[in-house]
């Protein structure tokens, strides 16, 4: 496995890696058959509950069709004019005249601010919920088992003093997105409190790290890349061709790494052998780079490879926050150049792009040249 330029890995044609008791499936091809195929690869891979990406079968079914509800064309219409407002606020708080750590500076404050205004919750929690989007990272990389479970146990705890008052009043008239949720009913009961908590957690706790190193990755790509900035530009009027450009700058680096399934039965993928049981780690990063597929994975071309982008998923599993997540992009993008006349890297930088929790949470400082639009 070779590593290009902007950090990323290539897998040449190989497909899977059998690594100890893990299979990792790399290939873009073998991936689809995986994540299409919730009989022989469950996706109940952890000790804990997760609701709705641990369940499978009809489980998984009753649960994904109640809470796709909240991802509508029509909720997310509704909630533009309020992601717009945060994107405009944080893009005009921005330094002048000094770098912006996309991923930091940017990306985290307004993945907090967004969630805080769809869920309904108190503005007051802002501050906490940046620190434990570090806290997280930090305990994600040092890979200690007691630092990650702190890191959980903290975000539940948070969960917990939003919902414990509003469970009380279950009865009434529903104000915001998380009213509705401790109201829904998923096979004609009400969801219990584990399974809240759960949901609340899939919706938020690993969405605003992977929100802020969205925003690092395109940051990082525009300011390195004028000619692919200048065609970003001139989407600016088309919000679909602009998503489309947002989406295929995340395939080139995705920063949605893997996820688990584990075996249901003894398998093969692309002639390795898998044993029932065994755990298996979709790789959505070296998929979405398979040179079978997109022969030049460098290669910026939004129209075209827009069919074969894994970024969001694939599959019964596929991320049900995927509308979302466009509209969070596509509106900070939009304003933000609105502001700005260019993007350029840092000369004075090392030039890292976005990374990831294992690798740090740095990414490269862009410069912003100001007096767009806005």
């Amino acid at each position: 496995m070779s590593t290009t330029d902007n950090g990323t890995a290539d897998i040449g044609h190989q497909a899977v890696l059998a690594d100890g008791e893990v299979v990792r499936v790399m290939g873009h091809a073998e991936v689809l058959d995986v994540v299409t195929d919730p009989e022989r690869y469950s996706s109940a891979t952890s000790r804990f509950l997760q609701v709705p990406n641990g369940l499978d079968g009809a489980a998984h079914r009753l649960f994904r069709r109640a809470l796709d509800a909240y991802f509508t064309p029509a909720r997310m219409a509704a909630l533009e004019p309020a992601v717009r407002d945060v994107a405009r606020r944080v893009v005009s708080e921005l330094p002048r005249g000094e770098a912006v750590d996309f991923t930091r500076d940017l990306g985290t404050r307004y993945a907090v601010q967004v969630m805080l205004a769809w869920l309904g919750w108190p503005d007051e929690l802002e501050e906490e919920l940046v620190e434990w989007v570090f806290e997280n990272a930090a305990a994600t990389r040092s890979r200690e088992l007691e630092r990650t479970t702190a890191a959980a146990e903290h975000f539940d705890h948070i969960i917990d003093r939003v919902i414990a008052p509003r469970l009380e009043r279950r009865e009434d008239e529903p104000r915001d997105v998380t009213d509705e949720l401790l109201r829904e009913r998923v096979d004609g009961r009400l969801l219990t409190r584990p399974e809240l908590v759960s949901v609340l957690r899939n919706w938020t706790g690993g969405d605003l790290g992977s929100m802020a190193l969205c925003v690092g990755v395109i940051g990082h790509q525009l300011a390195v890349s004028p000619d692919v900035e200048a065609d970003v530009r001139s989407r600016r009027n088309d919000p679909d061709g602009l998503a489309a450009a947002l989406d295929e700058l995340l395939r080139i680096d995705d920063p949605f790494v893997s996820n688990r399934r584990k075996a249901t039965k003894d398998t093969e993928i692309a002639g390795c052998p898998v044993h029932a049981g065994q755990r298996v780690l979709v790789d959505w990063t070296n998929a979405n780079r398979d040179p079978r597929v997109f022969q030049d994975p460098d290669r910026y071309d939004p129209e075209q490879h827009a069919q074969l982008n894994l970024v969001y998923g694939a599959g019964p599993h596929v991320c049900p926050g995927r509308p979302l997540a466009t509209l969070e992009l596509r509106v900070l993008f939009e304003e933000l150049l609105d502001a700005t006349t260019d993007l350029s890297h840092d000369p004075g930088s090392p030039g890292v792009r976005a990374q990831r929790p294992l690798g740090g949470w740095s990414s490269s400082p862009v410069v912003l040249t100001w007096g767009g639009a806005a």
